[in-house]
């Protein structure tokens, strides 16, 4: 089993976008304009946190399990990435086609490696529009050899359409004397 969990950096960053918040705010109270960038601190503060409570992400041999709920693998028919590499986004479609937004917000190298055991254990799946076995490159597996049928030999042609009439020639000549040199006799050996 292996866990993800969000990046602390989200909370330190949720914490600097309130006091940024909380500081315009009270700046608001003299210029009005900058309440508007107090309430874009607020809705940043917002955000980010929400980020950093998003649940755990466990992996395990059998399930992928999102906070408390678990998703069988076998249940993921397509895993596709959307545009948010860090944090990680993903859509994943079930088999009762429903549809699961997973969110990742924690550092490039967890989520890359969240990404890929995502995509190695979702083995029924299509990956981003391709096949589980076509997106890892794996060949498919061969039919027994009872199914397979016999092809037929492929037939090269080595020789030019001269150089075949002398080789039938040479083998008419074989066959009718019984040597191909004519000066070769028995008393030369």
């Amino acid at each position: 089993m292996r866990q993800f969990t969000p990046s602390r950096h989200y909370m330190q960053a949720g914490l600097f976008a309130l006091a940024l918040a909380l500081l315009t705010a009270g700046l608001g109270l003299q210029w009005p304009l900058v309440a508007v960038a107090s309430v874009l601190f607020f809705l940043s503060a917002a955000f980010v946190f929400w980020l950093a409570f998003r649940p755990v992400l466990e992996i395990t041999d059998t399930h992928l399990k999102v906070g408390k709920r678990l998703i069988p693998w076998n249940s993921i028919l397509r895993v596709d990435r959307t545009g948010w590499v860090s944090p990680l986004a993903l859509n994943l479609t079930l088999t009762d086609d429903q549809r699961v937004l997973i969110i990742y917000p924690g550092n490039l190298d967890n989520a890359t490696r969240l990404l890929q055991q995502i995509r190695r254990m979702a083995r029924q799946s299509l990956i981003d529009g391709m096949s589980h076995r076509q997106f890892w490159g794996e060949a498919a597996i061969p039919p027994p050899a009872s199914e397979r049928k016999a092809l037929p030999a492929p037939k090269y042609q080595l020789l030019n359409k001269e150089d075949e009439e002398e080789v039938e020639r040479l083998f008419r000549q074989l066959k009718t004397v019984g040597h191909i040199d004519p000066k070769a006799t028995s008393d030369e050996s």
